[in-house]
């Protein structure tokens, strides 16, 4: 695959962030966000007229800790959550019955996860609440008997998940979220209705994403060494990412700040 072409003004821009925008550190917690990204991230959003969302697994509380003072529209959790450009937060549940489903799924497999975490040394189980994720890049010679647990724990949970696995960590999603119906969601609103999407992601996580940008006719670039992948583009690094990116913003647009009208009457739809 090629490197994307420049970045167009017109674009609605969708972002992954770990192995995306930040290089992957051995825990979550411990990634390092380069000097200057949150106002990149500012810049590209006045660039795009508002039309800029990260969509992570990172809760969206998270996402807002690490790129302070950044405070834009994203989705989290694969999607269960999403906020839009005015600060509202949508609510995009398929059904009450969905998701509960869902959580009692999750909780059935929350405990074994946590023991296998507990009797196998440098694995880690990250409770998002919505999402479970069994991190063993710290034990990669865990890799086997993790994926044999994870898979048969989805087994035994039912339809209600689906199992995603990423570099060196296995999440248990609601089958019903993903990144490509939270860019749907987004698509389906201003800012962001009527532009060309691109995407912008480095995992298997990403590749319903992707997969929805083509079928929208926009630009999927996938980050990181070449891989089997939905995406047309590539990048090669985080860095390679950003340089993109800033180069996108050189191309014209301003710097003054991006003033979205602001919501009231707190959540919405």
């Amino acid at each position: 695959m090629t490197a994307p072409p420049p970045l167009d003004a017109c674009a609605a821009l969708f972002i992954d962030v770990d192995g995306t925008l930040l290089d992957i550190a051995p825990a979550p917690e411990l990634v390092e966000v380069p000097a200057g990204l949150p106002a990149l991230l500012q810049r590209l959003a006045v660039r795009h007229e508002g039309a800029l969302a990260l969509v992570s697994g990172r809760r969206l509380a998270d996402l807002d800790r690490l790129l302070v003072p950044w405070h834009g529209a994203a989705a989290g959790l694969h999607g269960a959550e999403r906020r839009r450009p005015d600060g509202s937060l949508a609510a995009d549940m398929p059904s009450d019955e969905a998701e509960q489903a869902a959580q009692r799924a999750l909780d059935r497999i929350r405990e074994p996860l946590a023991e296998a975490a507990r009797h196998w040394p440098g694995v880690r189980l990250e409770d998002k609440g919505r999402t479970l994720a069994l991190h063993y890049r710290l034990a990669p010679a865990r890799e086997d008997e993790a994926r044999g647990l994870a898979e048969r724990l989805l087994a035994a949970a039912g339809p209600a998940l689906r199992l995603i696995a990423g570099k060196m960590v296995l999440e248990f999603q609601p089958r019903h979220h993903g990144k490509d119906r939270a860019i749907a969601a987004f698509m389906a609103e201003p800012p962001f209705r009527g532009r060309p999407p691109v995407f912008l992601g480095d995992d298997t996580t990403d590749e319903d994403g992707f997969a929805e940008v083509n079928r929208r006719g926009g630009l999927s670039v996938r980050v990181g060494p070449p891989a089997a992948t939905a995406a047309r583009y590539a990048l090669p690094s985080p860095a390679a990412v950003r340089d993109w990116l800033m180069a996108g913003c050189r191309n014209g647009g301003s710097d003054a700040p991006f003033q979205p009208q602001v919501a009231t009457g707190g959540q919405s739809g």
